[in-house]
């Protein structure tokens, strides 16, 4: 090793110091076996300390730092998609379709009523509609992506047993408010009133008439109500079919996908429907799934709803209106540490989130109970 260094001019490697023990060893100046060496101490468990703009840390961080210019309004000149350059297409969500046969016969049925429909995951939604390019690179050389374009029309197709279900586990909520995020204008929820123990469905009909009622008041969705599956394709197929009338016809708008971000998204949809109510803007099938992922959409903003939502009961109203009142985890954070230390600080704590938001009503409102469990989570109450 040495005449090799010197030969090419190499330094030396550096010798690995030996501890005590290891030379001890090599003497053969220690008595001791492995045996009757002592065990080493259990090293003790450290508590988890984030470090600075890491984990969880660093979502804060970023959190209280967020601009507002985040949602700022882009210019744009949007992409026109001219009458007769494309064909409006029905897309049944794979995952609606339970079984081979119920694929099969849904599709079977649709063909016969003149519909032949594409299948595939949807990130949400049971059906939509697309408008296809007939030039698959159209778009792509005006700086979208794909060769297809959501419409405005959304389904989300609920069997009775299935609605009784996801209002009783909270999944029903969760996806009037994902359907919300998605930015599409018209909503319909399906709903098939298939027969049911008369026992089961008197337990839980006052819980879906006051679901129904909500959807459609409060929501602003539409609803259709059917009474099996057959009924549900006759009305799909009809509906495919007016919305061809209603849009091949047209020119179709398309928002450029570079100038999308999450935050601006929902906003310059809300500021186009506003300026230009008779013309429609739309986004390409690939922007559109992936700003309705649950992931790939996901703001910093997003994360501290999502945190605020662990709470068990706090819904994704009721998140948004705790947001709307402290903007970031911080300030949330800060509001229990301003209620002051004792006793008198944690009856503070424990009514502070009752004390803003127990006057509003419905689903936003939050009671006393309620926001006790919130201060212990986020107060240490």
């Amino acid at each position: 090793m040495k005449k090799h260094c010197e030969e090419n001019g190499l330094p030396m490697p550096k010798r690995k110091r030996l501890t005590s023990a290891a030379h001890a060893a090599i003497n053969g100046d220690s008595d001791d076996t492995p045996e009757e060496r002592p065990a080493k101490k259990p090293r003790k468990a450290k508590p988890y300390v984030p470090a600075l703009r890491s984990g969880a840390y660093g979502l804060v961080i970023g959190l209280t730092s967020l601009g507002e210019d985040a949602s700022a309004l882009p210019n744009f000149r949007p992409i026109r998609l001219a009458p007769g350059s494309f064909t409006v297409h029905l897309i049944l969500d794979t995952r609606e379709i339970r079984a081979r046969t119920d694929r099969d016969y849904i599709q079977d049925e649709l063909v016969k009523k003149g519909v032949k429909p594409m299948i595939r995951s949807l990130e949400i939604g049971d059906a939509l509609w697309v408008a296809k390019c007939h030039d698959a690179n159209f778009l792509t050389r005006l700086g979208a992506e794909g060769d297809e374009v959501v419409l405005d029309y959304i389904v989300e197709r609920k069997r009775l047993d299935d609605l009784i279900s996801s209002i009783k586990d909270g999944r029903f909520h969760e996806q009037k408010f994902r359907q919300k995020r998605s930015g599409i204008k018209n909503v319909i929820y399906v709903v098939e009133e298939m027969s049911m123990d008369s026992m089961s469905f008197d337990r839980y009909e006052e819980a879906v008439q006051t679901a129904i009622a909500s959807t459609q008041v409060v929501n602003g969705y539409f609803l259709k109500k059917t009474q099996k599956v057959d009924d549900s394709i006759r009305y799909l197929a009809r509906m495919t079919m007016l919305l061809k009338k209603q849009y091949e016809n047209k020119s179709l708008f398309v928002i450029p996908t570079e100038i999308l971000t999450a935050q601006n998204y929902l906003p310059l949809l809300d500021h186009l429907r506003q300026k230009e109510p008779m013309t429609g803007h739309y986004v390409t099938y690939p922007a559109f799934a992936s700003m309705a992922s649950k992931s790939d959409a996901m703001t910093l903003r997003d994360v501290y709803l999502k945190m605020l939502m662990c709470t068990k009961q706090v819904t994704g109203e009721k998140a948004l209106e705790i947001q709307k009142r402290w903007k970031t985890p911080y300030e949330f954070v800060k509001a229990f540490e301003d209620c002051g230390g004792g006793e008198e600080g944690k009856k503070k704590k424990r009514e502070l989130v009752f004390k803003q938001m127990g006057d509003l009503v419905g689903r936003k409102k939050i009671g006393k109970i309620l926001s006790q469990k919130i201060a212990e989570v986020w107060g240490d109450a």
